[in-house]
C-alpha cells in the first residue's frame, strides 16, 4: 500500500500564527482550500485553521477576524501524519482523532495534506464506502 508521501498534496502554504483569520479566509479563498496548517515563527506545525474554525468559533461568538489571530486557533499537538507511513495508519489517525485532513511531517518539515478525498482517490474501489464511514464516525 502506498504512503502518505505517494497520495498527500504537497506544497502545502501555512497561514502564520500572528496572522489573523480574515487573512486566512483570503488566503483559503485564493487557494481555494477550507483549511490551513498554522505555522509558528520558528516554522513548525501549531496546528490547522478550517474555514468552519473561522466561522463557528470566531464569527457565531461575536469575534472579529481582523484582529483575531491564526494562532488562537492552534492549541495543543496537533495531529500530524509522517511522510513515510502508511496509508493505513493515516485512516487509524484519522478515524482515532475524527478529522479529515492531516498535515505531513518530514523531520520537522511540513511537505503536505493528506485528506480524506487524497486517499479515496488512491483506495481501492470497493473499499472507499469503508473509508468513510471510519472517518466520518
Amino acid at each position: 500500500m502506498a504512503t502518505a508521501r505517494e497520495i498527500m498534496t504537497g506544497g502545502a502554504e501555512c497561514i502564520g500564527e500572528n496572522e489573523t483569520l480574515e487573512a486566512a479566509a483570503r488566503k483559503m479563498k485564493d487557494l481555494d482550500v477550507g483549511s490551513l496548517p498554522i505555522c509558528g515563527e520558528d516554522n513548525r506545525l501549531k496546528g490547522m485553521l478550517t474555514d468552519r474554525d473561522i466561522v463557528i468559533k470566531c464569527l457565531a461568538e461575536g469575534g472579529d477576524p481582523r484582529s483575531v489571530k491564526a494562532g488562537e486557533f492552534g492549541q495543543g499537538k496537533p495531529v500530524t501524519i509522517g511522510a513515510d507511513d502508511s496509508i493505513e495508519e493515516a485512516i487509524r489517525t484519522m478515524q482515532d482523532h475524527q478529522v479529515r485532513r492531516l498535515p505531513v511531517i518530514d523531520g520537522h518539515n511540513l511537505v503536505g495534506v493528506l485528506s480524506q478525498g487524497d486517499i479515496a482517490k488512491n483506495y481501492p474501489e470497493d473499499r472507499v464506502g469503508e473509508l468513510v464511514a471510519f472517518i466520518s464516525y
